[in-house]
């Protein structure tokens, strides 16, 4: 999370070099350093679950953050998405399990493009556990490999 937290403040990584030789100063050694864009950041599931986390390690309320999180990606294109979180919600003394789903998530479909993820937030209560899974349709068909000479 600290190098994530860096990369924020900049923008299309103008700090990577900064960021490349503090790297080599406490691995003393050489770094290569590749920083990728992600085109939707709210269709990936781990970042969708890390921010999740980051929410709830802030205190806001887990419903209210599951739900904006939930409306984000159903927004940018979503088919559908599931988020589980799981531990001392809201400081409760018993720990449960809460999920909302919104869309389809035909988890035991094999050709549906279902990207996973999950994050930890460490609260002062204890951690919680955020799942998340985001359905963004079918995978394209495959061709079938034949062998020549068979």
């Amino acid at each position: 999370h600290y190098f994530s937290s860096m990369l924020d403040l900049q923008s299309k990584g103008v700090k990577a070099e900064e960021l490349k030789t503090r790297l080599e100063g406490m691995l003393k050694r050489k770094v290569g350093l590749d920083i990728l864009e992600i085109p939707k950041p709210e269709l990936n599931a781990t970042l969708v679950a890390e921010g999740v986390a980051e929410q709830l390690m802030k205190r806001a309320s887990f419903r209210r953050t599951m739900k904006r999180a939930i409306q984000q990606t159903m927004e940018r294109g979503a088919k559908g998405i599931k988020l589980q979180v799981g531990g001392r919600l809201g400081g409760a003394e018993i720990a449960r399990i809460e999920k909302q789903i919104r869309g389809s998530i035909p988890l035991s479909t094999l050709k549906a493009a279902i990207d996973y993820g999950t994050a930890t937030a460490k609260t002062t209560y204890g951690t919680i556990g955020v799942k998340c899974w985001i359905y963004t349709g079918t995978l394209p068909k495959a061709e079938p490999v034949r062998q020549e000479g068979s």
